[in-house]
């Protein structure tokens, strides 16, 4: 996944991963990603995907190969489930994004309180001195945007009240305030699973328009295939242990992978054709082989070995129809739901016919999960 006007920052060289007791998710993968790259990572459930950000963020150590990093670049992962402190309110946490920064600005919200008072000449001095360094350091990282930047970030993704504890916080509230910390603390590498997962639409949409002007790598994990035509300029697919790079974003990686499925079933067809062929030949009296045919039925073995590996999109899950139902399925009268005083929905009335499919929308917290 590399380019030559790219400088490349990190190499995955033959990696893989066996899962106890002997079940192998990633096998063999080499594979170099360059600064800058917008990156989808697809597969079935179960291929790896998740343990693959896993493996380049140092979070999983137990994979085989290596992987080589550039000197000075950061990674930050959004795992599925994130912990967070949960003595912390949301603004601390999502603070933590740029420690160092927060820590600048303390200093000097300190050192220009300690000049307000009465100090000697040489003190004050001293203090001033201070104060100019620690001024100049917090405008080399833009830190007198910082406040402005968490506010726009935690009202896009929709996080809680900054004061809100994180005990209190719901699983994707949860996310929803790691997501942030994360994008604030703009690290070079950044490896996302599932990051649309609890948003809605427009933080969806504020959340690629981010990505797409984001300066470092974005690696990011999701079902979501619009957020991936949107998003993405490179499709990696996890398949069979396998990793394939395709350039595109997820509607150009469909039409690269179809006619890729097509090079596949013809490799495989001919090679059906020549194990029925030589087969016929093995089946022979043995004076008609002759002895020279000895490399020739070591060919034949050699073609029945070959791992032919079954393609997963070829399984179905069926589920059987249900009892017939009514007309009405559902027939609501009068909903109301309340926490304390927060009021999600109230005199909600409504029929579901048989048959009929409903999309319910509405800004995280709206209720939806509950109705």
């Amino acid at each position: 996944m590399t380019t030559n006007d790219k400088q490349v920052i990190f190499s995955l060289i033959g990696v893989g991963r066996v899962h106890p007791p002997n079940k192998q998710v990633l096998k063999d993968i080499y594979l170099s990603f360059y600064y800058g790259a917008k990156i989808g990572v697809l597969g079935l459930n179960g291929s790896g995907k998740s343990t693959l950000l896993r493996i380049i963020a140092g979070a999983d150590k137990d994979y085989l190969g290596e992987v080589t990093f550039a000197k000075g670049y950061s990674v930050g992962l959004l795992e599925q489930e994130p912990h967070l402190d949960k003595t912390k309110t949301v603004k601390e946490v999502v603070e933590e994004g740029r420690r160092e920064v927060i820590g600048l600005l303390r200093e000097y919200e300190a050192v220009s309180n300690k000049l307000g008072e009465s100090l000697s000449p040489d003190e004050m001095e001293r203090l001033l001195a201070k104060q100019s360094r620690l001024q100049e350091q917090i405008e080399a990282v833009n830190g007198w945007e910082l406040e402005n930047q968490l506010e726009v970030a935690m009202d896009a993704l929709r996080c809680p009240p900054p004061d809100s504890l994180v005990e209190v916080l719901s699983g994707g509230e949860q996310r929803r305030v790691a997501l942030c910390r994360l994008l604030i603390q703009e690290p070079d590498i950044l490896l996302l699973d599932e990051p649309t997962n609890h948003l809605d639409a427009e933080s969806v949409q504020w959340l690629e328009q981010h990505l797409r002007q984001y300066e470092g790598t974005v690696i990011a994990v999701t079902h979501d295939r619009y957020f991936l035509d949107n998003v993405a300029g490179w499709i990696l697919e996890l398949d069979r242990g396998h990793g394939i790079p395709f350039q595109g974003n997820y509607s150009s990686w469909l039409e690269q992978k179809q006619a890729r499925l097509e090079r596949e079933e013809k490799a495989e067809s001919k090679r059906r054709k020549t194990l029925e062929r030589e087969l016929e030949w093995i089946r022979m009296a043995p004076k008609a082989r002759q002895a020279k045919g000895k490399a020739r039925i070591t060919r034949y073995e050699q073609l029945l070995s070959q791992d032919s590996a079954t393609l997963g999109e070829d399984l179905e899950i069926y589920i059987p129809p249900g009892p017939r139902l009514g007309d009405i399925v559902v027939d609501a009268a009068g909903l109301s739901k309340a926490y304390g005083d927060k009021v999600l929905f109230e005199n909600v009335s409504f029929g579901l016919p048989r048959g009929g499919i409903v999309g319910v929308i509405g800004p995280n917290g709206a209720g939806k999960t509950t109705l």
